[in-house]
């Protein structure tokens, strides 16, 4: 074990489950990840050994069955996860922002519903916001709830839903133009149930199939088709209709923090190749780690990685405190992501002609980095998050 990705202040209980975590990674996910991921194969096995784990449950209280953990323990164990492969973080990832908006926001009795059943990982869930041609417009959904005399028929197209096979509760964003003002005040987040599984998973509700991906692979990316879905009006999540854009957003912002933690696992996995490699391979009588332009190469990616886990674990603390933290979680998530691209690429130019064959790791490294960009938003968004936030903060006087 290497000195990076090492966190200050941990309880006693933190450091245990990162050590059964980590060596989980090591002993079940590492001899697998890339032979699955290539074959683009679900990892059920390993799924089925997170849930023992109590992985599932990690942040759900103790008195819905889970664990009561901290959003920076989850992190931490996010980016280990990543670090063995990062689909695998994916499969817990939308699941657990789905188990904390209803945390947050949920009504006690949509609590007591799917909480316990969360933390065992018989309910799985899945969240949609964005629809084909969406993009980060998320004022612009067009998928839509109409009031029925019993509740509520869904109709519309969402797009990109992880985990929208495997999962039986889509936590979805919906207009429900409930007469507010305010675009952002006519959308409704609803619980959907559906069966694992694709085509027609419940009554309206269609998951076409697998989309296929440059990366992120093993874990199911989909659509998902709403054809007069009938949902009844206590499945509206937190039982208010036109509060859903806020509910997402929260969520989000806790999804942001999780990437990080993914992008920094996968940054310390391609150091760890990256200097492994270095060392036993040789050019002109000597390791390669020897020469000057490797030493500095690899410097620099030890030191963004330091600098990207030291901002998702203070954006992972301010939440936990219960601060606003959308400007450190955009912080987080843009650097880790920018750095992970650029750690695994130095890496994959460490490995040379190598780097390019399927037998090495860091040609998955590769396809999966770029997912970082753009996963809870592009760095372009965060940006935009960030700045805004900047100029309200230090807006000049008179």
């Amino acid at each position: 074990m290497g000195r990076l990705c090492e966190t200050d202040g941990l309880t006693e209980d933190q450091t245990e489950i990162l050590k059964a975590v980590r060596t989980f990674v090591d002993e079940k996910i590492l001899p697998v990840a890339t032979e699955l991921e290539h074959a683009d194969e679900y990892p059920q096995e390993i799924v089925d050994g997170l849930k023992e784990l109590g992985i599932f449950g990690l942040m759900i209280p103790e008195e819905y069955d889970g664990l009561g953990e901290s959003l920076l323990t989850y992190a931490l164990c996010v980016e280990e996860i990543a670090r063995g492969w990062m689909s695998v973080s994916g499969v817990i990832n939308t699941h657990f922002i789905v188990a904390y908006m209803l945390m947050k926001h949920g009504t006690e009795e949509q609590k007591q519903k799917y909480l316990p059943r969360m933390a065992t990982g018989e309910v799985r869930g899945s969240f949609s916001m964005s629809e084909p041609g969406l993009g980060s417009d998320v004022a612009a959904i067009k998928t839509k709830a109409t009031k029925t005399d019993d509740g509520y028929e869904i109709t519309g197209q969402k797009m990109w839903l992880t985990n929208g096979g495997s999962s039986n509760l889509i936590a979805v964003l919906v207009k429900t133009d409930e007469g507010a003002d305010s675009v952002y005040k006519n959308m409704t987040t609803f619980l959907v149930e559906k069966e694992p599984g694709f085509g027609e998973t419940a009554q309206g509700v269609t998951i076409p199939g697998k989309i296929d991906k440059m990366g992120y692979k093993g874990v199911d990316t989909t659509e998902a088709v709403f054809e007069g879905h009938r949902i009844g009006a206590e499945q509206v999540l937190g039982g208010e209709p036109g509060q859903g854009f806020y509910q997402m957003m929260d969520g989000v912002e806790v999804g942001r923090v999780n990437v990080a933690a993914r992008a920094c696992g996968i940054a310390n996995r391609a150091f760890e190749l990256g200097i492994a490699y270095a060392q036993q391979r040789e050019t002109f009588g000597k390791p390669i780690a020897q020469h000057q332009a490797i030493l500095f190469r690899l410097a620099e990616m030890a030191t963004k990685v330091e600098a990207s886990h030291a901002m998702m674990v203070k954006a992972a603390r301010l939440k936990d405190k219960g601060e606003r933290n959308d400007v450190e979680a955009g912080m987080a998530k843009m650097l880790a992501a920018e750095y992970c691209n650029e750690v695994v690429q130095d890496s994959f130019r460490i490995h040379g002609g190598y780097g390019y064959s399927k037998e090495y790791e860091i040609e998955r490294l590769y396809r999966e980095a770029a997912f970082m960009l753009i996963g809870e938003g592009t760095s372009d968004i965060q940006k935009m998050i960030i700045g805004r936030s900047l100029l309200k903060d230090y807006a000049l006087k008179g």
